[in-house]
């Protein structure tokens, strides 16, 4: 993720109304108690809110309680705390307060029943709701946007034999603030009957798991997923063969969480929960990889019974209509970022480690003379093999049950590196001002999802046609000046990778 999509939101300053009948009241009443925000002149930004009980102390590594009532207004002008993370590379962000289950809410106004589109943040060991500024999309969409918090690695992931909920607290998270959005979302000129989800990276994947989790039934009304990889087929150690294997790709059996959590436990020197739970959590957060060992969900449990891929390829499912896609150049700020370089003389090697007996072919149909560098070889190779062919599948199997529409961000100056990884979040939260073709095209995206969310059809008066997966297995190219279908199978090779 970069710098610019982790920057800080919305400040502001004050107003109660404004613009004709839009009421901006800067103070409402939730469930909970009345709240203060910042009104402008075309939103407010309310920050901070609590959805759920503080999950410290005897309440780590529970289910999320209901938030507790406060007297007075409270203040909602500022974020809350994110969540404990440890930063990494791409973030300096670093905490240790678990009193973090806080939602921002931006809407053009406190009165009507606006669609709610809910937001649930990627990579899941770092990052927080409050990253992601609102405003645009919330008021070119004429939408009101819910960003959140949720526990991450270890806080979010954990597991122990016998305990309740092992693998699932960050999902449990996510879905409690749905739960609150529902009860909520009036109070903010939101439609509680009318709620997307959506997300980006893990956050996709988390979405996928509320598809098919039956406690999030009835949550949300329509889904839309950036980037996910619910159903990657390929272990990180085959695309990283040089690395330590990085485990957020993917899922885990609910007893494998558990048998992690008894070695992490006795590494932290407890024999039970209850020490665990006694723990600093600056302690814990510092302990060599919990951070990351502990992002896949578990699954086999009331919370995820089953995989996704199961469950999507039997058509298990919350048939909600589903908007998903990918980016044209996945994997170039991810190896960017894990990799680095590849030398001419990486190249048959690392693909000799991945694919094994196949590596020559793979090498045939990805010739190195037919790219800049090795570099950007090894990245088209991984963009195609590990994200490209598991979407298209995905497409498939949700447009056999469900209206589906998939996209494809295919701008070539969406960063250095191309329509990277991510890159595609910064068209619908910018954080500074888009000129010429970008801020067209973020005017047309933020108008394409926008009415997905009242509609459950991104389609609309003067935005170039965008026609169902289901129809010729349409794919919607999102660049500057072209907006179009699309040759996915031809554009990723997925004939070449469909014959393993």
């Amino acid at each position: 993720m970069t710098a610019a999509l982790l920057a800080t939101a919305c400040g502001g300053d004050g107003g109660a109304r404004a613009g004709g009948d839009v009421v901006r009241a800067d103070v409402v009443r939730v469930e909970t108690g009345e709240v203060r925000g910042t009104a402008h002149a075309d939103r407010v930004v309310f920050q901070g809110i609590p959805y759920a009980a503080p999950p410290e102390g005897e309440l780590r590594w529970r289910a999320p309680g209901l938030p507790l009532p406060w007297g007075g207004v409270r203040d909602a002008t500022r974020p809350g705390n994110p969540c404990p993370q440890v930063g990494s590379s791409y973030s300096d962000t670093a905490a240790t307060d678990e009193d973090c289950l806080f939602l921002n809410v931006t809407t053009p106004g406190t009165e009507g029943s606006r669609p709610v589109l809910v937001w649930v943040h990627g990579d899941g060991a770092v990052g927080a709701g409050h990253h992601f500024d609102a405003r645009a999309l919330a008021t070119r969409g004429d939408v009101v946007v819910v960003t959140l918090n949720y526990r991450l690695g270890v806080f979010g992931g954990f597991g122990l034999p016998g305990l309740e909920g092992s693998g699932t607290f960050g999902l449990q998270d996510q879905r409690a603030a749905l739960e609150w959005v529902r009860r909520n979302a009036g109070s903010f000129g939101g439609d509680p009957g009318n709620v997307t989800l959506f997300g980006v990276s893990y956050g996709a994947t988390s979405i996928a798991a509320h598809l098919v989790s039956p406690k999030s039934r009835g949550l949300f009304d329509k889904a839309v997923m950036h980037s996910g990889f619910a159903l990657a087929d390929l272990p990180a150690e085959t695309w990283y063969p040089e690395l330590p294997a990085l485990p957020w790709l993917g899922w885990r059996d609910t007893a494998e969480v558990q048998a992690a959590g008894q070695v992490v436990a006795g590494e932290l020197g407890c024999a039970d929960i209850a020490c665990l739970r006694g723990l600093p959590a600056a302690r814990v957060v510092g302990h060599p990889m919990v951070m990351n060992i502990f992002q896949p969900y578990g699954y086999g449990n009331p919370d995820l019974p089953v995989v996704p891929a199961e469950a999507l390829g039997a058509g298990g499912f919350a048939r909600v209509p589903v908007l998903t896609g990918t980016t044209r150049d996945e994997h170039r700020g991810i190896v960017a970022t894990f990799r680095g370089e590849v030398g001419a003389e990486d190249y048959p090697r690392l693909l000799a480690l991945a694919f094994g007996d196949r590596a020559a072919e793979v090498e045939r149909e990805y010739p190195l003379h037919a790219f800049d560098d090795a570099t950007r070889a090894w990245a088209t190779v991984l963009t195609d093999r590990v994200w490209a062919r598991p979407a298209f599948r995905q497409h498939r199997l949700l447009a056999a049950h469900t209206p589906t529409f998939a996209f494809e961000f295919a701008d070539p100056a969406a960063s250095e590196l191309g329509a990277s990884h991510s890159t595609d979040i910064g068209y619908l939260f910018p954080d500074e001002e888009l000129t010429g073709g970008q801020r067209e095209l973020s005017e047309v995206m933020i108008e394409y999802w926008s009415n997905f969310a009242r509609t459950g059809d991104p389609n609309g008066d003067g935005l170039p046609a965008w026609p169902g997966f289901a129809e010729g297995e349409h794919v919607q190219t999102l660049a500057p000046g072209a907006i179009t279908g699309v040759d996915f199978r031809a554009a990723h090779r997925l004939d070449f990778w469909e014959d393993e």
